[in-house]
């Protein structure tokens, strides 16, 4: 719930003489954020909310986490965040940027990009691609890797908390009846308990991290041309210490419901490609539920703030929800194995297949030459020399092939198997 007017910093910050600007000022509005846009500068305050997962209700608590937010995005987004400017109440009334009266509010300071770069604009323009989103994974696998380990608690616990404020989210609001929601919060705590040790034993690895926490394709934009990540959550270190392929969801989610399947396969199949972490991979359908949780109630929150927009946000509301029970929905695991020469066609028809078997994401694409230039330590666009297609090598390769698909299959996860399959006891 809003608990404070901000009428008077934001008419300030809609007169572009506040910025020493004269051209119009532009603006956007979150459930927790309102930015203003003006010439080459965008500045960005917090609402005065109060809510189950986040309180901005004073300027000291806006003040703080506009400093937390510049901070912890610094690093993912080198030089889009420029600094904090205290807004202060001066001699007579009026309000300043930095000046040396009374904290009233806070703004951070960004470059202004353009908006057509950002993710989820590119999707609704069909801008999209398997090379920009291969660009993304990478991009996350190494921000992932220099992410702090959290080692407070379990992986279990962790994701029971969450749960928890899923559930509080939900309480506040009047779009879910209470026997759904009762019905929905049970089908979660059963799916949790039954991943429960594989949870704890990732917790136990260092897979719980500060990472993220909101990374979704509106937080990814192209700045100087390279995907960054930018808007991590700054205001609860709860919500954002998570297991890592529980921040990947997110995006996994998003991309699954704006109808985008095989970009949400091939970016799982991407992260896993990179970051050797396929004990993890069981998991993405029930993260990717959690993650359309989280939106059924957030955007449900927006319905109860009075925004006038109340019933396009009520079927968005409800469609994360159907989201979340349908990625819940267990499916049968399948291995598909695809066998032919180089350049023949079994990679595409190996994509094209992978997100319609199995549970969303869909199948983990075990691939042979991948395995091979990993094993090599090259990117999977090198070209290998010959040695590398010794017997013995491929020996390994298939080895290795086979334990992966092992490991998944016994998960009840599904495998497509991307090889030439040429030697007989390779196909057995």
């Amino acid at each position: 719930m809003i608990v404070e007017d901000q009428e008077s910093v934001a008419a300030m910050l809609m007169d572009p003489a506040a910025y020493g600007e004269t051209g119009p000022v532009q603006t956007i509005e979150t459930h927790i954020s309102r930015i203003f846009l003006v010439g080459q500068r965008a500045y960005k305050i917090k609402r005065a909310v109060k809510l189950p997962y986040v309180d901005f209700s004073t300027p000291v608590l806006r003040l703080a986490a506009c400093e937390k937010e510049v901070e912890l995005n610094s690093k993912t987004a080198p030089g889009l965040y420029l600094g904090v400017r205290r807004i202060t109440r001066e001699t007579g009334g009026k309000l300043a940027c930095d000046g040396s009266g009374k904290l009233v509010d806070a703004a951070i300071e960004m470059v202004r990009f353009d908006q057509s770069k950002l993710l989820d604009r590119m999707a609704i323009g069909g801008e999209l691609t398997p090379a920009l989103m291969t660009a993304v994974a990478r991009m996350i696998v190494r921000y992932h890797r220099g992410a702090p380990e959290i080692h407070n608690g379990s992986g279990f616990s962790n994701l029971s908390g969450v749960l928890d404020i899923n559930e509080a989210g939900f309480a506040t609001s009047n779009v879910f009846e209470g026997a759904e929601i009762k019905a929905f919060t049970g089908i979660f705590r059963t799916a949790l308990a039954r991943h429960r040790e594989l949870l704890d034993r990732r917790s136990a690895a260092g897979k719980i991290r500060r990472c993220h926490g909101d990374l979704h394709l509106r937080n990814i934009c192209l700045f100087a041309g390279e995907p960054c990540l930018f808007d991590c959550i700054e205001f609860n270190d709860q919500i954002a210490s998570i297991d890592v392929l529980y921040d990947l969801a997110f995006l996994l989610m998003d991309l699954w419901h704006r109808g985008f399947p095989e970009l949400a396969n091939l970016v799982a199949n991407r992260y896993l490609d990179e970051a050797d972490d396929e004990d993890g991979f069981i998991l993405l359908p029930f993260f990717m539920a959690m993650r359309a949780a989280v939106r059924a109630h957030v955007t449900a929150t927006q319905i109860e703030e009075g925004n006038a927009d109340s019933d396009r946000l009520i079927t968005e509301a409800r469609s994360y929800f159907e989201l979340a029970r349908t990625l819940l929905q267990p499916r049968p695991p399948r291995l598909i194995a695809i066998g032919g020469l180089s350049g023949s066609g079994k990679t595409a028809v190996a994509e094209a297949l992978a997100a319609h078997v199995g549970a969303p994401p869909g199948a983990r694409i075990v691939e042979s030459d991948r395995i091979r230039k990993a094993m090599h330590g090259v990117p999977a666009e090198t070209k290998l020399p010959d040695r590398a297609y010794r017997p013995d090598v491929s020996d390994r390769v298939y080895r290795e092939m086979a334990w992966r698909a092992d490991l998944i299959l016994s998960e009840g996860g599904s495998v497509v198997a991307d090889a030439v399959f040429d030697r007989p006891g390779d196909r057995d």
